[in-house]
């Protein structure tokens, strides 16, 4: 059959990226506590385009994809990588996998059981040297010191998405990332909560007064002090109760270009 694909383009201007985006997938992941995780993940998958080809052949991408299915590890991802760059004859080739991910939490006062769902994704690269960052959104509490300080009784309080990003020279866990972002919150949350449990967080949260600049601050702290990590970045998003806006603060530091100053 005629290969449409492999024509010349029309046009002399090279393309960064070509592929699939929000291919839906089951993918089994490194769980600290149980060794494996089953999920479904939603996955982008691109090259590069040089200007001598019309278009790319996109079945290729879910070609690779049904070859590595099972468990997702940095070694499968850099596969994947390896084999996109020779199939496509590309220099870059991209992958995001992005997928819920799910820890169980014991409520604070009842002990009632839960599944807590968090966000994570794997972004890796390859354009012949790998790069690997692991994305972890934590959904938390905060309350406002300001309103706190300036009220007779109460303080306005809502729900804040940090989002951490890191590159990594050794295993780093998401339950690990997870329990970062939460230490240092006014709060953590929780799926289930009995009434006993929903006092004790309310207080806990007045008696732990967070900025979205105090939660930057706290997190970015804790990722440059472990040596495990080369770069990070840290968003801090405020949905905030009393305003129609939300407030943010954000941080990011290569740990490597820091070292060498």
């Amino acid at each position: 059959m005629k290969d449409i694909q492999s024509q010349s383009a029309n046009h002399i201007i090279d393309l960064d990226k070509v592929g699939v985006r929000n291919v839906t997938y089951p993918i089994t992941v490194m769980d600290q506590s149980k060794d494996w995780q089953e999920t479904v993940a939603r996955i982008s998958m691109s090259v590069d385009l040089p200007h001598q080809f019309r278009g790319t052949h996109m079945s290729r991408f879910i070609e690779i994809l049904n070859y590595h299915r099972g468990k997702i590890t940095t070694r499968s991802i850099d596969e994947m990588l390896q084999q996109m760059r020779q199939r496509f004859q590309a220099r870059c080739a991209h992958i995001e996998i992005a997928f819920p991910y799910f820890i169980e939490k014991s409520a604070p006062v009842s002990g009632e059981r839960s599944l807590m769902e968090y966000s994570a994704a794997f972004i890796a690269s390859n354009c012949g040297k790998s790069d690997f960052i692991l994305k972890v959104v934590v959904s938390v509490l905060t309350l406002c010191p300001c309103s706190k300080e300036i009220s007779k009784y109460g303080a306005h309080n809502q729900r804040n998405d940090v989002t951490v990003q890191v590159r990594m020279n050794k295993l780093v866990w998401i339950e690990e990332i997870v329990q970062m972002v939460e230490d240092s919150a006014s709060s953590e949350i929780f799926a289930l909560l009995k009434r006993s449990d929903e006092k004790y967080v309310t207080e806990h949260a007045y008696d732990n007064p967070r900025f979205v600049e105090d939660i930057v601050r706290e997190v970015a702290t804790r990722l440059r002090d472990d040596p495990r990590i080369d770069w990070f970045s840290v968003l801090s998003e405020s949905h905030e109760s009393i305003h129609n806006h939300d407030a943010f603060a954000f941080k990011e530091q290569d740990k490597r270009i820091s070292a060498q100053k």
